[in-house]
């Protein structure tokens, strides 16, 4: 909004507006604006998550340490949403529809996120939604993102061709092309395996998310440093040069979401101020399911979502460690593979300190980061 104001209206007016159309200067802005709301805003919300009596329910088969973290308040996750969102709106440019997607993302999977808390904390259900009403209202979210890329794909502002990691010719088109046009009636039919895909992506990257949020910021510090890789390929992506030296799929309005990414980051080191161990707010499922399905579409939209197991590698082992437990547990005769899952339970049973496996973990999510972006040469 203040880039349509100061700079689109104003500019004529008054030159040095001219600053507002440099993307650089509105991330950095959008970083700092988000990551002021959080702090400023913060007190404000643990002192009414408190008074509304909205307290984390710690689970009795989880660690025994944790039991004395339950009524911390949770739901946090409002503070994260309204801190991206707010300085997303301001710096962004309102016409990019990519901007427009990537925040109905957000909202759409914190509301399912919402909703599960919702459930915890009134019906004082520790599981909330049950997993198939979580994944199919996942599912609906995914398929609209979806839907809304194959539109801008017909009007060639975006591509549904995948970009490969190590490789530079082979880009294949999730859309199919074979139907004849003496068959119109199917053509929705090729638009199928990018629905699927982009709904897998979306809901495996949530869910990810959602299992990492376990100690006190470390769901929150990954997310950090994976919104920051994302900054990057973002803006490179969108850079006519960048795009061209790595010879990457260059879209130029997919540049817009570095302002996106910038607001993740931001009100990310915000949260982080009061989700540090030991935690004043956690940011629930509204939380970790609004970020996890941020980072997903926004590697959708600028065609890297191959890289995500090493743009949020940390969450892709959190993830891991559960399904391989579940599925060793059913059949292994009940034998279990890590001695709890997810995996950040099964190193504080073998007595590492809470502290000591937040820092380590996001110690391995800086290493995946970093990997990931060094994947934009060696191609």
């Amino acid at each position: 909004m203040l880039y349509w104001l100061l700079y689109e209206e104003l500019y004529t007016y008054f030159h040095p507006f001219r600053i507002f159309r440099y993307l650089t200067f509105r991330t950095a802005f959008a970083s700092l604006t988000a990551l002021l709301i959080a702090l400023f805003i913060g007190p404000y919300v643990i002192q009414k998550l408190r008074e509304f009596q909205i307290g984390q329910y710690i689970r009795e088969d989880g660690p025994q340490s944790h039991q004395k973290k339950s009524g911390t308040p949770t739901m946090g996750g409002v503070l994260i949403v309204i801190a991206i969102l707010l300085p997303t709106v301001l710096w962004s440019d309102p016409a990019n529809p990519f901007v427009w997607i990537t925040v109905f993302s957000t909202l759409a999977f914190g509301a399912i996120g919402f909703a599960d808390d919702y459930i915890k904390v009134v019906k004082r259900r520790s599981l909330g939604l049950t997993a198939r009403a979580k994944l199919f209202w996942q599912g609906v979210a995914g398929a609209s993102v979806a839907v809304a890329l194959v539109v801008l794909d017909q009007f060639k502002m975006f591509s549904t061709r995948l970009v490969v990691p190590f490789v530079k010719q082979w880009r294949p088109d999730l859309l199919w092309h074979l139907w004849p046009s003496t068959l119109p009636h199917l053509a929705f039919i090729a638009f199928v395996p990018f629905v699927l895909w982009v709904m897998l992506v979306l809901m495996g990257s949530s869910n990810a998310v959602n299992l990492t949020d376990g100690l006190d910021g470390l769901a929150i510090g990954c997310t950090i440093i994976a919104a920051g890789a994302l900054t990057v390929l973002t803006y490179v992506s969108g850079h006519v040069v960048f795009a061209d030296y790595l010879e990457l799929q260059r879209m130029p309005m997919v540049g817009e979401l570095t302002v996106y990414c910038g607001a993740m980051v931001g009100a990310s080191i915000g949260f982080l101020w009061y989700n540090a161990h030991p935690a004043e707010i956690f940011m629930g499922d509204v939380g970790s399911l609004a970020l996890g399905g941020a980072i997903g579409t926004v590697a959708v939209i600028i065609r890297q979502e191959l890289l995500l197991p090493f743009i949020g590698g940390v969450f892709i082992m959190e993830a891991l460690s559960v399904m391989l437990q579940v599925g060793s547990y059913k059949f292994r005769n009940k034998k279990r593979i890590f001695k709890m899952a997810p995996l950040h339970h099964h190193f504080e049973q073998c007595g590492w300190h809470e502290s000591k496996v937040i820092a380590r973990f996001w110690i391995a999510a800086l290493v995946f980061a970093l990997f990931a972006l060094t994947t934009l040469k060696l191609r």
